[in-house]
């Protein structure tokens, strides 16, 4: 019983961890970008590079950033969540033999 309950709080908390990260992630460069664009002489890079980003995210979302962002970090957290799964599954082995 102990074994289920340190797997379940170990996938809670890599679920958790690997959804924000993407998202912080995103989400600090689309900021950065949107203050940088405030400048003069590098106005016209960080507008093409907003728009990039924007509309990589409007691929994934299916029309919206904002669900491209929550697809992306939803993805990012499924993969952790199996990876950590695997890598439970292979401790618990070699643990036993």
């Amino acid at each position: 019983m102990s074994t289920l309950i340190n797997l379940l709080r170990t996938l809670l908390i890599t679920g958790i961890l690997s959804f924000f990260v993407p998202f912080l992630l995103i989400g600090t460069i689309l900021v950065g970008l949107m203050v940088v664009r405030h400048i003069p002489s590098v106005e016209m890079i960080s507008t093409i590079g907003l728009d990039q980003i924007l509309s990589f995210l409007i691929v994934f979302g299916t029309g919206s950033a904002i669900r491209g962002l929550f697809t992306i970090s939803i993805v990012s957290s499924l993969v952790s969540v199996l990876f950590d799964t695997y890598t439970f599954y292979r401790y618990q082995i070699l643990r036993d033999s």
